[in-house]
């Protein structure tokens, strides 16, 4: 069993209406704005600042992961189609329960300790709602290359259940909900002597029935809107 296996190495070692009153002290800054490319119009792009508060079930695992800010600049490129460009994404590790044995004596916190840390993964569609992650697994005994999706991330097309709400028009703040139920979740790679353990133990590689779903807000400011720097 996974729990034995660890146990033993542990023992060797839309937009809907209704406005209301500004939210401007909920809202992150706009310091990781990324830079437009040549020749666009500073006034016609966006700089939009994310937060979501995710929920994730992947193999063995769920967890309600620590907020995420991401921020990307969108608007029209000089040839009239849609641009895109990416800044900065920003997140915490999250304990996972029952860390790496997968138990823990009752009242009592599991040793070591398992947590999964969400990064970006270099791929990136606001428009349609595709991103993709990886999940660096932290703890005492994982090298710090531990990732699931290592080689290839973790890929996700979000699908809105309803449609978003205006929260605040000055400044804008809409909220939403997203979700996706169809990834497909890889093994975790480069974890040491550990690494087929840790998949028993998560239920890793999942190609179905995971779940990736939260409630957003993102507010955005035009580029001539925003401080010089």
């Amino acid at each position: 069993m996974a729990g034995a296996a660890l146990a033993g190495a542990i023992a060797l070692t839309g937009l809907a209406s209704a406005p209301v009153a500004s939210a401007a002290e909920a809202l992150p800054d706009f310091a990781d704005c990324p830079a437009l490319p040549a020749g666009v119009d500073p006034g016609s792009w966006r700089c939009e600042v994310h937060s979501a508060a995710p929920r994730l079930t992947m193999g063995n695992v769920t967890v309600t992961l620590a907020p995420i800010t991401m921020t990307h600049a969108e608007g029209p490129m000089p040839d009239g189609s849609q641009g895109q460009v990416w800044g900065a994404m920003h997140t915490a590790a999250t304990p996972v329960p029952g860390g790496l044995t997968g138990t823990a004596a009752a009242g009592q916190p599991p040793l070591p300790g398992l947590a999964i840390h969400p990064e970006y993964g270099g791929r990136s569609d606001f428009y349609t709602g595709r991103f993709s992650l990886r999940f660096r697994l932290v703890g005492p005994l994982l090298p710090r290359a531990c990732v699931i999706g290592s080689a290839e991330p973790v890929d996700f097309a979000l699908k809105r259940p309803s449609p978003s709400e205006w929260v605040s028009t000055n400044p804008p703040v809409i909220k939403f909900s997203a979700y996706d139920d169809t990834f497909a979740a890889p093994a975790a790679e480069h974890c040491g002597p550990l690494t087929r353990a840790l998949d028993r133990r998560l239920g890793l590689p999942a190609p179905s029935g995971n779940l990736m779903s939260y409630d957003a807000t993102y507010t955005f400011r035009t580029y001539d809107r925003l401080p010089t720097r």
